[in-house]
């Protein structure tokens, strides 16, 4: 048992010195924490109400009790910036965990049952794909409406396909193995062999993928948000802190532009601890193999 203890301690010790080897990632995974942090506690980080409104005090400059000033409509813009991390991460959380296990699932039935399953998938995603994502978030919000719930739920659909072509060629390669082969002669069930053998030796790549899509998806919530159908007024979130501030750059340029900085230096950040993370779960690229 000690052994085995001793095996999984220095599996985890490889996996954190492999991923924090290059000082760039150690940098964008305490950003993506800082800004967890502040979302988690943004009504306790947050000077003031979002939504509370001075009009006594519009477009604000930084400073008077205001770091970042105040928007058009006396709100304080750090903590708008704050309140709005925590939207722009739950929209982009939520819509990646609807897109991974949709997709997951498609794609490894699309790959183990062949046929008319793997078909049919398959035309739907291709129908899906010949779609800008964005175009398509647009279209369905249009008919769905606005709002954090229903702007998560379209980019987490408008993403599945990805992820269905990731789990495919990856369920693919994995299912020829001697130990699916040996799952199978030892008359294990289908449903079986895919979530006991199969997802487990699938896991990388999808860890991978779902952090820099969080990035991604953040990014097309702030565009939609940008465009007016994203979140709706007057929920702060960094893309619609962008919109708002369009109007009156000349006045108050930091209105846009440190939402903008924000949703760069996260979507940059999550990327880059996604390659942290794959550099510590491929073998090849540790110099195992």
């Amino acid at each position: 048992m000690s052994g085995k203890k001793t095996a999984k301690y220095e599996n985890r010790m490889r996996f954190v010195r492999a991923m924090f080897s290059r000082k760039i990632v150690v940098a964008a995974t305490v950003i993506v924490v800082l800004v967890i942090l502040a979302a988690l506690f943004a009504d306790v980080l947050a000077p003031y109400n979002p939504n509370e409104q001075d009009l006594y005090h519009i477009l604000q400059g930084p400073g008077n009790g205001h770091l970042f000033g105040t928007d058009a409509f006396g709100r304080d813009v750090l903590s708008r910036l704050i309140h709005g991390a925590r939207v722009s991460l739950a929209v982009g959380l939520v819509a990646v965990i609807i897109a991974c296990v949709i997709g997951t699932v498609l794609g490894m039935y699309a790959a183990y049952f062949g046929g008319v399953v793997d078909a049919v998938i398959m035309r739907v995603c291709e129908a899906l794909r010949s779609v800008p994502a964005v175009i398509l978030a647009m279209a369905l919000v249009s008919v769905f409406g606005g709002g954090a719930k229903n702007v998560a739920i379209i980019l987490g659909i408008s993403t599945i396909p990805g992820y269905v072509l990731m789990m495919r060629a990856q369920v693919l390669s994995v299912s020829n193995r001697d130990f699916v082969t040996a799952a199978r002669l030892q008359g294990a069930s289908s449903h079986r062999v895919l979530y006991r053998h199969i997802l487990p030796n699938c896991l990388s790549p999808l860890i991978v993928m779902m952090t820099q899509q969080v990035g991604s998806t953040i990014l097309s919530e702030a565009g939609l948000s940008f465009l007016g159908v994203g979140i709706t007024i007057p929920t702060a979130s960094w893309g619609t802190m962008v919109a708002d501030g369009k109007a009156v750059m000349l006045q108050n340029p930091y209105l846009s532009l440190i939402p903008g900085l924000c949703v760069a230096i996260l979507v940059i950040s999550l990327n880059t601890m996604g390659d942290g993370i794959r550099d510590a779960l491929d073998p090849h690229l540790r110099g195992e193999i």
